[in-house]
């Protein structure tokens, strides 16, 4: 950004905390370094109950603290903090993140020249290997598999992804928006609880008529499912269960009929029944409870509603 700038937006930096108050700790210490002169942080607890979360306000007295009474999911843990914000834009953070100092000035920037962009992300790397590459921009999901992929995945960071480019999603471990746009489309779906709630809201904002970037010269750390586990029976669940709530939510007419057939023939009995192969019952389970919750919400407005702020 430049050194001319005599005006730096307010950012509200939210992120969402359960039984990870250590790493959250580590966030906000990161946080505390940034060069970036205007900003808050929002951490919202959603209900800890294996540590103690209220040491993230003792270590860190300036943050804004919401302790929820009931986890009431990831999504709705983001729009409690969407709305105490007071920001011009908004900072989605996974609390397994950690920034560099410089991080987000490039981000704002890209957002203050381009009215027309609706959401931005960094390059992710990872943080236990920070020369390998998590994303560097999505591809567009497929209508019948459901299935996108992270462009730059599993890559060394040559440089190769650091130019500026249009992407099909922003990612939700961080991305900023203009409170413009959220006060436009409204906060996060609830229904979701965990997973997808970021590729709806960015189907949202593309919706509304916004472009999606990914900016090359900013980048952040992810330690990468620190709180579900690499492959839980919960993860399993949310992950099978929402990819068909954000089918029916996106997809309309023949494409969504196409799109439910392959996962409800093809894709969810492939993947179960490898965990059944291998013993796992409580895996191969979980998906059916996946299905099964859609088969008792067959007619449900809530799937279809957007909170507006």
């Amino acid at each position: 950004m430049s050194a001319k700038r005599k005006y730096y937006p307010l950012v509200s930096i939210i992120t969402v905390n359960y039984n990870q108050a250590e790493v959250t700790c580590a966030l906000l210490t990161s946080l505390n370094k940034i060069s970036y002169p205007n900003f808050e942080v929002i951490v919202v607890d959603n209900h800890s109950t294996e540590d103690d979360p209220s040491i993230i306000k003792k270590r860190f007295p300036n943050i804004v603290f919401i302790q929820n009474p009931i986890n009431y999911g990831f999504a709705a843990g983001n729009n409690y903090g969407l709305m105490r914000a007071r920001g011009d834009y908004v900072l989605l953070l996974n609390n397994d993140i950690e920034v560099p100092a410089g991080f987000l000035e490039p981000l704002v920037d890209k957002l203050e020249k381009n009215p027309e962009i609706g959401s931005v992300s960094p390059k992710i790397k990872f943080y236990y290997q920070p020369d390998t590459i998590q994303y560097a921009g999505y591809t567009p999901i497929d209508n019948v598999t459901m299935r996108n992929r992270s462009i730059g995945y599993w890559e060394k960071d040559r440089g190769q992804y650091n130019e500026d480019r249009e992407t099909a999603y922003t990612h939700g471990a961080a991305m900023l928006v203009p409170m413009k746009v959220v006060k436009e489309i409204g906060l996060m779906s609830y229904i979701f609880f965990l997973y997808y709630e970021e590729a709806d809201w960015c189907a949202r904002i593309k919706t509304a008529g916004y472009k999606m970037f990914y900016v090359g010269n900013s980048y952040v750390l992810h330690k990468e499912s620190v709180s579900t586990g690499k492959m839980s029976a919960l993860k399993i669940y949310y992950l099978n269960r929402n990819r068909i709530v954000f089918m029916r939510r996106n997809l309309h007419g023949k494409e969504f009929y196409i799109a439910l057939l392959y996962q409800l023939f093809v894709a969810i009995p492939k993947n179960a029944f490898k965990f059944l192969v291998k013993g796992k019952i409580k895996l191969f389970l979980a998906y059916y409870r996946a299905i099964g919750w859609h088969l008792t919400h067959l007619i449900s407005h809530e799937i279809h509603e957007n909170p507006m702020l």
